[in-house]
């Protein structure tokens, strides 16, 4: 290699796991690292190639890194390769002529000289096209060639052009350029293209992503998540869509680029101790502090004017790839992603995504093994809870700028090639039942019988599969408890909304308990923090997820709650004996202990015809009736209020609820003097309850205010639904529906056209 190739084209052979990495420095190189853009970057790298053995990934230093996977390299590998043979073949002159006609002879042999060792680096595709394109010449002249010594000279280069042609006819770059070839314009670049995509990461960055958009996808819907840009695309050839990002950070400057790397480089000597992860959000606050200064310091010094809006956002940037947790932010920021999946080996695959409309999808996101490492660390300084041989499972919770989210991972031994991730995305506020009715997830029915089971301090269990939205249910049922009523809820990961609520002026109490997966910490358990609750006063208990033996505690609690206070809690199950099974079976509660079960919700996944779309609904509400002995399946135990018909993709209401045939609404209803012994008056009750979440929704579409179905202004309807409720009984002596109903709609008016006025919601 020329003197000048090596010091703008110095290398390293970097062994990462199972793979052998060409690393090359191109910062003093004038021209492009790219493959495909690049004739000098493609032909220096062959040349490496050629003299380097075993790789199986390129990576180009130039600012950012632009990294080609384990097939693209193979691609240029197979050239190195034919290369190699050419020149130790020598198709020399003597290979290619006689002495009958020296100067045809050196035409020919300065012709295959100048394909086998320029072209054939420089530009492969354009050198098999060029071959392609002699040997057709050659042949038509050795067709009108009379003269023996010339015919004898054309046959045997066209021999040699075969020779070549044969060999590159076997790699695969030729095999896929093949359909682009006939009309190709040597030098032509564009098929390289379609070929080569490396994934770029800046300096600052740990995680790749493929930036460049992928050929021949469809566009099928795009839009932007601050200053990030999202594209969701479907492949040709898989029915997998991509979800693709472009994030600010892709986007900035070199002058830019060069400030934010040098700011990193210098933050990273601050390793953040265990204390200030404590409070994620006030180490934040000091690292956007400290970020802004950096940056406009080093500004200064490299002479750049920076505007305080590109200041603010370099170091945004700067802090998600410091104390942050890098794109995993720029994922989540993205309301309608539900989760984030990252599996093993790192490096090697892309991230993937749960998307609210196009269910799961590949991103163009590819994390690294420094990255996951990174991660893992902060993760335990977070949650305080162990990550290593001994504890290869680690489950908590993570508070983000724009999101929240459950954190599962897993590490060696358990995972063998090494960590993985999963994020399941909370909203930042809480779901609400006219925002799940807008959602389709449940109907307005559903809510009025849910919001009367809730006033009526019934003891619920909401069950579902995976991905079923239990928690966003249960999170939504805190939102119908009265705020003059005390919560107390206890999670081994903290997923409720309760700082949101909390600041809407909720009295809430939080608990945290230990993980049924984790062994050795010095968190309390489940089992014993349920019962703390017995002794903390009259309150509402909601569980976040019923997994070990805190059930036994649960329903101790349920029965010492029994009609004084709501007792809810999310577990596994896809039906009501499902349910009946996992509790009384596999977490042996008394069966007797199991009828203190009011009533089960249960949310379920729910399938297209093709397999290729899903959504999430409520498909039954079932009651828990006392009577039975053994099997409250086989001696009617569990009777359904509502089903979900899949014909309609709705809750419908069965007969036993039509008819009034139900225990535990009955029961509440023998509790108020109004409904004692009156089925009309607890019907009545529920529709007018339905009918105002449904009203609502309405009301908000209609003026373009979806904002008001969120939990500040939902909870501010439901206290106004009591009060009216609470006056119109006062002044006629039984709760009017009709008239309830009339002075709330009238009073939403009035607070809809305040709020429309002033242009944002206030509570």
């Amino acid at each position: 290699m020329p003197e000048e190739s090596k010091t703008c084209f110095s290398y390293d052979v970097i062994r990462e796991g199972e793979d052998t990495v060409l690393s090359i420095n191109m910062e003093r190189c004038t021209f492009p690292p790219s493959l495909e853009d690049s004739p000098q970057c493609m032909a220096r790298t062959i040349d490496l190639l050629s003299e380097i053995s075993g790789v199986t990934k390129i990576v180009f230093l130039q600012k950012r890194d632009y990294e080609y996977d384990y097939n693209q390299t193979m691609l240029l590998v197979e050239i190195a390769n034919i290369y190699k043979q050419l020149t130790k073949e020598r198709l020399g002159y003597g290979v290619l002529s006689d002495q009958t006609s020296l100067r045809e002879s050196m035409t020919r042999y300065t012709e295959m000289q100048n394909i086998i060792f320029r072209m054939l680096k420089e530009d492969p595709i354009g050198a098999y096209v060029t071959l392609e394109r002699i040997r057709r010449r050659e042949e038509m002249i050795a067709r009108k060639t009379p003269i023996p010594a010339q015919l004898a000279n054309a046959q045997r280069y066209i021999n040699a052009l075969n020779r070549v042609l044969a060999l590159m006819d076997k790699i695969k770059l030729i095999t896929v350029a093949k359909p682009y070839l006939p009309g190709h314009k040597v030098g032509d670049r564009s098929v390289y293209r379609r070929v080569f995509n490396p994934s770029i990461k800046p300096d600052f960055m740990f995680t790749k992503l493929m930036a460049t958009y992928p050929p021949e996808a469809e566009e099928l819907d795009s839009y932007n998540v601050g200053d990030t840009e999202v594209t969701i695309f479907e492949l040709p050839e898989t029915i997998q869509y991509l979800y693709h990002i472009l994030p600010p950070e892709f986007k900035l400057d070199e002058d830019e680029y060069s400030i934010l790397d040098s700011a990193r480089k210098i933050m990273a000597e601050h390793k953040p101790k265990r204390s200030e992860f404590i409070d994620p959000e006030r180490m934040r606050e000091v690292f956007v502090n400290v970020g802004t200064d950096l940056i406009e310091e080093l500004a200064s010094y490299k002479k750049s004017r920076l505007k305080p809006s590109t200041v603010d956002e370099l170091t945004k940037i700067l802090v998600r790839y410091t104390v942050g947790f890098g794109l995993i932010e720029v994922l989540l920021e993205d309301e309608k992603i539900q989760d984030v999946t990252i599996n093993a080996p790192m490096g090697q695959i892309p991230m993937f995504v749960i998307h609210q409309e196009f269910d799961e999808c590949m991103t163009n996101i590819i994390p690294t093994v420094s990255e996951a490492e990174s991660w893992a660390s902060k993760l335990r300084m977070i949650s305080g809870r162990p990550l290593d041989e001994a504890n290869p499972i680690l489950d908590t919770e993570l508070a983000l700028p724009g999101a929240r989210t459950r954190v599962a991972v897993i590490a060696p031994p358990l995972n063998p090639y090494g960590l993985a991730y999963a994020l399941r995305r909370h909203r930042d506020k809480p779901w609400t039942f006219p925002l799940f009715i807008k959602a389709r997830y449940l109907n307005q029915l559903a809510s009025g019988i849910l919001s009367f089971l809730v006033d009526g301090n019934r003891t619920m269990l909401v069950a579902g599969t995976r991905s079923a939205g239990k928690t966003s249910l249960l999170g939504s049922i805190l939102v119908e408890i009265m705020r003059k009523y005390r919560i107390i809820t206890i999670e081994d990961t903290l997923e409720l909304p309760t700082t949101s609520l909390r600041k809407l002026g909720y009295n809430i109490q939080p608990m945290k308990v230990a993980s049924a997966l984790t062994k050795g910490s010095a968190e309390v358990s489940a089992e014993e923090g349920i019962r703390t609750t017995l002794r903390l006063g009259d309150s509402s208990l909601i569980v976040g997820e019923v997994r070990s033996t805190e059930a036994k505690s649960l329903y101790e609690a349920m029965r010492v709650g029994a009609l004084a206070n709501v007792v809810a809690g999310t577990i596994h199950g896809d039906s009501p004996y499902g349910v009946y099974d996992r509790v009384v079976n596999d977490l042996q509660v008394p069966r007797t202990s199991f009828k203190a079960t009011d009533i089960i919700v249960v949310a379920n996944p729910v399938r297209s015809a093709d397999g290729l779309h899903r959504w999430r609904r409520v498909t039954q509400i079932s009651e828990v009736r006392k009577h039975w002995e053994e099997d409250p399946l086989a001696e009617g135990g569990f009777v359904d209020l509502m089903k979900y018909d899949s014909a309609t993709d709705d809750l419908q209401p069965t007969d036993d609820l039509i008819n009034g045939d139900s225990e535990i609404l009955k029961s509440i209803a023998g509790r108020v003097k109004e409904w004692a012994g009156n089925w009309d008056a607890v019907w009545d009750n529920i529709t007018l309850r339905s009918d105002v979440k449904k009203t609502l929704v309405d009301m908000t579409e209609k003026i373009k205010r979806p904002d008001l179905l969120e939990a500040e202004f939902s909870i501010l309807c439901n206290d106004y639904f009591h009060r009216i409720s609470e006056q119109v009984r006062e002044e006629v002596g039984s709760l009017d529906s009709k008239r309830i109903m009339y002075e709330w709609t009238n009073w939403l008016k009035r607070e809809l056209k305040r709020r429309t006025k002033a242009g944002g919601p206030k509570a």
